[in-house]
């Protein structure tokens, strides 16, 4: 019988290929090691959910309630959080109610409220802007610009002009038609930045300088904040749309309890506040227009209240009557409005002009806009304070209540762009957009007040941001037609404004659910307006920015969370990409041994093996053969 050494060659191959297997055994049950940054919670919020849970657009309302409370999400009656739903709805209740039944005092609370947060806090809104900017262009430039919103190697959802034409749709609202020639004509004469030195001329390259810092890439900054934490969660990881999720890699399942819910609730008081005072800037310009075209005689309380009203009611009526989709396509017909608008006043007014203007303008800007952005007011004293509050920080409060509306839209449309495609898109297309829309629109009437006849400037009262663009459009030729097409703009805005708010905002209120109740939606619609008329009253122009600005200071900090909460799931999914990425490589490379060990190293056969062997086949038969020489050192 043949001893253990007699063995085949061959086994030396099976013996080889054994033993890598052990060493990449051992590999791939120490790679978790190699990674830290993968603990158990970081590595469960990178990952997508189970695919049962993940919400299909086949599925039906009965099944998506059930795959939402699969998820943690608390349902009561009325398919709405109850958690959510009711503190958010008392407290906005009682805002307006206060503010229709006593006005006065309602505006000596929001004049005071104002007051402190801008002293105590103005030099906070400026900074958190300013890190907004920083950390959407390092996420975006870094090498997590790679990682998709959605499943790798998903092809985008839409295609890139379509994408752009509805990221315009985004930036484009009741804010630009507004202010489009009173923001940048009201810096250069009336109400200059505390501490601006120069000729007029001068001023009103600083104006539009100024006009850019708050229409460009500041407020997109914040969009993007928001929207790529919510694209993540729903495309990626397969989350509802709710603001929650977007905080879950920072602090897991926690955002399921009450700290969830009262982020949603923020989430909810930034964007109903938010659309009321877009509607309430709406219907002072809808009243001015109507009087310039000699529909009404005066824009009093009255008036204003009424337009609210018949606005709110029409946008009430696309959610109960079927009209969504009507609305839907009316709101695309709109923006097509506004180009149409842009284009005749750039052809019918100073053309030359307002090309030098956009060309210039962007000049200052980049050259003060790092100054600008930090600019509180420091050594300006109280009137650098109140200019703060009446226009920056007020802006920067009205786009961060704004935040949770359009960061759900532009996380929607954005499933499989890679975030680097995402963050040059939403920062760069509005804002060009909008420097191209207020060197047109404050350009004509800059010109008209520096160049021309003048009389855009009231002596005692300055510029009338909501009456300004009629006059202005009065002097081109089809002015009537041109005030028509601007008051059917803003108030179009105004109603897809309120119908798609109460959409988002009803979504929060049921947890995500796509399809939410159609009662509560309506119900959320007529407290937009309802809001509007209080703050209104309470105030005018000033109530509305005062509850942007009140509004704003909580949910910036979850903003400020969800910066860091991002950046640790972007991290943690790349770690876990280049893991998955090394244990396939690795089960690759086993299999390929496996398969074709002796392609690759051949029969060898190790000398002294082969000296044993030789002794016991030897050609003389019947024993050993004739002694050799072993190999040195046998």
């Amino acid at each position: 019988m043949a001893n253990s050494s007699d063995a085949p060659p061959e086994s030396e191959a099976s013996q080889g290929a054994s033993a890598f297997d052990e060493h990449a055994s051992t590999y791939s049950s120490t790679l978790q090691s190699s990674f830290p940054e993968l603990d158990d919670e970081v590595r469960d919020s990178a990952k997508p959910i189970a695919p049962h849970l993940q919400i299909a657009e086949e599925d039906d309302d009965e099944t998506i309630t059930e795959k939402l409370k699969l998820q943690g999400v608390r349902l009561g009656k009325g398919m709405v959080s109850p958690r959510v739903f009711w503190p958010a709805l008392i407290v906005i209740l009682a805002v307006a109610v206060v503010g229709i039944a006593a006005p006065e005092s309602t505006s000596d609370v929001l004049v005071d409220m104002q007051s402190w947060i801008v002293t105590n806090f103005g030099w906070y809104y400026m900074l958190a802007i300013g890190f907004f900017i920083a950390f959407t262009a390092f996420v975006g430039f870094s090498k997590y610009g790679t990682i998709r919103l959605g499943r790798d190697g998903e092809d985008p959802e839409f295609g890139l002009l379509s994408w752009f034409a509805m990221l315009f749709a985004a930036g484009m609202g009741i804010g630009l038609v507004f202010y489009g020639v009173g923001e940048p004509l009201t810096y250069a004469t009336s109400d200059p930045k505390p501490g601006w030195e120069g000729s007029e001329t001068e001023k009103a390259q600083l104006a539009m300088a100024q006009t850019f810092l708050h229409w460009g890439l500041h407020p997109w900054a914040v969009y993007a904040v928001i929207g790529l934490a919510l694209a993540y969660a729903i495309h990626r990881r397969g989350r509802p749309i709710s603001i929650r999720w977007a905080l879950e890699p920072l602090f897991g399942d926690r955002v399921k309890g009450w700290l969830g819910d009262l982020v949603d609730v923020l989430a909810i008081f930034g964007t109903v506040f938010g659309v009321a005072t877009s509607l309430g800037l709406g219907v002072q310009q809808i009243a001015s227009g109507m009087k310039s075209i000699g529909i009404v005689d005066n824009t009093d309380n009255v008036v204003l209240v009424t337009l609210i009203v018949v606005i709110t009611f029409l946008s009430t009526l696309s959610c109960v009557s079927g009209l969504g989709k009507g609305i839907k396509y009316l709101s695309n017909i709109n923006l097509s409005f506004a180009g149409l608008l842009l284009i005749s006043i750039l052809l019918l007014g100073p053309t030359l002009f307002l090309f030098q203007n956009f060309v210039e303008s962007l000049g200052v800007y980049l050259a003060n806009v790092l100054n600008m952005t930090f600019d509180v007011g420091a050594y300006t004293g109280e009137k650098g304070a109140t200019w703060n509050a009446s226009w920056t920080i007020f802006y920067w409060g009205w786009w961060i209540s704004w935040a949770p509306f359009v960061g759900v839209f532009i996380a929607r449309i954005s499933r499989g762009r890679t975030i680097r495609e995402f963050i040059a898109g939403t920062l760069f297309v509005p804002t060009i957009v909008g420097f191209l829309w207020f060197s047109v629109l404050g350009g004509t009437g800059l010109d008209r007040e520096l160049f021309g006849k003048g009389g855009l400037v009231d002596p005692k009262e300055g510029v009338d941001a909501s009456t300004v663009l009629f006059t202005v459009l009065e002097d081109l030729p089809l002015g009537s037609v041109l005030s028509i097409l601007a008051i059917a703009l803003v108030a179009v805005f105004f109603i897809t404004s309120s119908d798609s708010g109460s959409l988002v905002v009803d979504m929060l209120a049921s947890g995500g659910h796509p399809n939410p109740p159609t009662w509560s939606r309506v119900l959320w619609a007529v407290l937009e307006g309802a809001l509007a008329i209080g703050l209104l009253l309470a105030g005018g122009l000033s109530g509305l920015q005062s509850a942007a600005i009140a509004t704003a200071l909580p949910f910036s900090a979850v903003l400020i969370l969800m910066c860091f909460a991002t950046l640790r799931a972007l991290r943690a999914d790349l770690a876990l990409r280049r893991r998955d990425e090394t244990a396939e490589r690795i089960r690759a490379l086993q299999q390929e041994f496996q398969e074709s060990f002796d392609e690759h190293f051949g029969r060898h056969i190790e000398p002294r093996i082969d000296y044993r062997i030789s002794r016991t086949t030897s050609p003389r038969g019947g024993g050993r053969g004739a002694p050799t020489s072993p190999p040195e050192g046998d």
